[in-house]
């Protein structure tokens, strides 16, 4: 079976390798170009693009699948498109090139948050239960019928990291079993039921976190913004990161924003929200790395100006 492979972020690299350790015929990969990354901005290749290289595939780098993509596409003769977050639209004159279409897998249980980052939608929202799914691409933004399912409990301490890491290896699965099915002849799609919900791409004004809402509502924020675009606050003008936070049930008396820090060897910060208060493990003050809470709090107590520290 001759398979054309999209994918751009670490969360599709499993998924290629799913692919070549269970015998497919990968002719290419098809991975977005690459792009500046770090404080240098230096040029870096994709994830699946540096992965790729390492396996001798041939690469196709494109942000866009233009005619001249769709050309070296069609060249290929492949029997069909996986495609795991590529990160741009498929035109409807490329999804029949391969014989047997495109076949996404998609980090939710359609039609459940169909779009571009539904883990990080489906923990804000407080699911217990999410998954993955494969199915085939058409023109409808992940409309197509589907394939496969798996499931994943959503745990309350999950970030989005760290729910993507597991779906990326159990979705890889899936995947290379949908493709075995399909070029098999056994497998039938079957068409959503229920109703969709739509998970746009997270920006950075999704990761500011409002105090007055309750601790939950704001645990699940900073949870499914973690890493990336990354939860934030501010302080005297100045933007501080939050990492995943704990409840602190047992401090109700501070006003939302408000920041309260203890003394001693392990310094607690607890900051008050629209309920009760959160207590901080991990902070990012300006122009340092993220460090233990305890530790920029002695900072704070050592400068004397914990009386100046309210977030909002």
């Amino acid at each position: 079976m001759r398979v054309l492979f999209a994918g751009t972020p670490q969360v599709a690299v499993a998924s290629l390798d799913q692919l070549v350790n269970d015998g497919f015929n990968v002719v290419a990969v098809l991975t977005r170009e690459d792009a500046p990354i770090g404080r240098k901005r230096v040029l870096t290749p994709s994830p699946v693009a540096a992965r790729a290289a390492e396996l001798g595939i041939e690469i196709i780098h494109a942000n866009k699948i233009d005619v001249p993509v769709q050309e070296r596409i069609s060249a290929l003769e492949t029997d069909i498109a996986a495609i795991v977050a590529y990160g741009g639209l498929v035109p409807e004159k490329a999804l029949g090139i391969p014989r047997l279409g495109w076949v996404n897998l998609h980090f939710s249980l359609l039609p459940a948050w169909r779009g571009a980052a539904p883990v990080q939608h489906s923990i804000m929202a407080g699911d217990e239960i999410t998954g993955a799914v494969t199915f085939q691409l058409e023109k409808g933004l992940d409309t197509g019928p589907v394939f496969g399912t798996l499931t994943e409990t959503i745990d309350p301490a999950d970030t989005a990291g760290d729910l993507l890491g597991r779906l990326a290896v159990s979705g890889s699965v899936l995947l290379s079993q949908t493709l075995s099915g399909l070029d098999a002849g056994a497998l039938v799609g079957l068409p959503q039921r229920g109703e969709g919900s739509y998970a746009h791409k997270l920006t950075l004004v999704d990761g500011r976190i409002d105090w007055n809402a309750p601790a939950l509502a704001i645990r699940r924020r900073i949870n499914g913004t973690t890493p990336d675009p990354g939860a934030w606050t501010e302080s005297e003008g100045q933007r501080f990161k939050i990492g995943p936070l704990l409840p602190a049930v047992d401090v109700v008396d501070l006003a939302p924003g408000q920041v309260l820090i203890t003394g001693g060897k392990k310094p607690r910060v607890v900051v008050g929200t629209g309920s009760h208060g959160v207590e901080l493990a991990l902070v990012q003050p300006p122009g340092k790395k993220m460090m233990n809470a305890a530790d920029w709090a002695r900072g704070i107590l050592a400068s004397g100006t914990v009386d100046e520290v309210k977030f909002a």
